[in-house]
């Protein structure tokens, strides 16, 4: 039923023109973004046409024996059309696992989006990889995200750090300039974790450029200092904080709080969403970091699972 086709660059603009259009797409899958680290992955993307229209893609790559949907980007999976119904994709899911199966792969690992990032209901896959390939969930990421619209209280202590961080003086302003708050940022996640930002600042600066509307950075500035910052990926439904840190100064002044209060009560306050991100520290999901969730759920933020499935072929 489906004519499969791999992915190559000369398909880039039918790719985009697809996933903005598509139902549960973001802009991570435009070609664009997803292949600003293609050096790191073997592309296996694919496009799904029935009678000579396009109906789906899945951004994947191939590790050994197996296909990942996709290690390089926060949540993936097959992005769907409008158009596309729940008995096609049965049929789809058979007649890749068949092309794959064919091709000598033997391993699937799927990363489902999560369904606050649908613009439609789009969870046809979930069904498929259940009833058509068998699939277990392996890991389970533990998110947290704010329904903007029910208005949650926030505790004492959020609301305190707003107070102190308007008495000091706190500037909050959205900037172009990456460079300050990438140090910021480098410093806290090196002295607390030992780990780097997953983008560099010249990888964030080019997909800034890209895009500018897309990705967004706030900072926190007190006497032209750089003192915190929190930097958005805007998608159709949700608003979601990739980066978040301050210096220990810009903590004990609240910073982070007076970015939150002028992102959700002023400038996306009418946004479906507001999605924190994961609050763990394995890959499978593990590890739950509860002082900072407790941070999170300050600012009214709820449960959202990042599931990952596995099947064999």
């Amino acid at each position: 039923m489906f004519e499969v086709v791999r992915y190559t660059s000369a398909h880039a603009d039918e790719w985009n023109d697809f996933v903005a259009k598509s139902k549960n797409g973001t802009f991570l899958f435009d070609r664009r973004y997803m292949d600003y680290h293609a050096d790191r992955f073997h592309d296996y993307s694919l496009m799904f046409f029935c009678k000579g229209r396009l109906l789906a893609v899945l951004p994947a790559h191939v590790d050994g024996d197996t296909l990942y949907t996709h290690r390089g980007l926060t949540y993936g999976g097959l992005l769907m059309s409008e158009q596309l119904t729940i008995a096609q994709t049965m049929t789809l899911f058979r007649e890749l696992n068949d092309k794959l199966h064919a091709e000598g792969l033997k391993h699937v690992c799927y990363k489902a989006i999560p369904w606050i990032y649908h613009r439609l209901s789009a969870e046809e896959d979930l069904y498929a990889l259940f009833h058509e390939c068998r699939a277990r969930i392996v890991a389970r990421d533990y998110s947290t995200n704010i329904f903007l619209g029910a208005n949650l209280r926030w505790e004492r202590v959020r609301r305190r750090g707003v107070t102190r961080a308007e008495r000091a003086g706190i500037r909050v302003e959205i900037s172009n300039d990456y460079a300050d708050f990438w140090c910021v940022l480098t410093d806290n996640l090196g002295t607390k974790y030992g780990i780097k930002p997953v983008h560099s600042l010249a990888e964030i600066e080019l997909l800034h450029e890209r895009f500018p509307q897309n990705i967004v950075l706030y900072q926190a500035v007190r006497e032209r200092k750089v003192l915190g910052g929190v930097v958005l990926y805007v998608t159709p439904q949700v608003v979601h904080a990739q980066y978040s840190s301050a210096t220990p100064e810009g903590k004990s002044l609240g910073v982070i709080d007076a970015i939150y209060e002028r992102i959700m009560h002023h400038d996306y306050k009418d946004y479906p969403y507001f999605d924190f991100g994961r609050s763990t520290e394995n890959t499978d999901g593990s590890g739950l970091n509860e002082t900072l969730v407790f941070q999170k759920e300050g600012f009214g933020a709820r449960g959202l699972c990042y599931d990952i499935y596995e099947y064999d072929l």
